[in-house]
């Protein structure tokens, strides 16, 4: 889908509702197709961010895995090693 949305369950430390919301906005102008939305969508965009946060705070919540939590800095250093063979050096 799209490439900024990042995995966000199951990591030490937890992701933050900042990330989260984060994630739902970028999932928002992903399907709406608005960067920005114009002042007459703008209520139902945010609207439709807020919904998605919550959905993905709900989902967290019900998760569950007896996979050992993720450690940040440890993925991004294994995705930053993929970069160039995905995008090219």
């Amino acid at each position: 889908m799209c490439r900024n949305i990042k995995t966000l369950f199951n990591f030490d430390p937890p992701a933050t509702h900042e990330e989260i919301e984060a994630a739902a906005l970028q999932y928002v102008r992903k399907v709406s197709g608005f960067h920005e939305p114009s002042k007459v969508n703008e209520e139902a965009f945010n609207e439709a961010t807020s919904e998605v946060a919550k959905a993905t705070h709900k989902l967290f919540h019900a998760l569950h895995t007896s996979a050992a939590p993720h450690n940040r800095e440890v993925e991004a250093a294994k995705a930053h090693a993929r970069a160039p063979e995905r995008f090219g050096a």
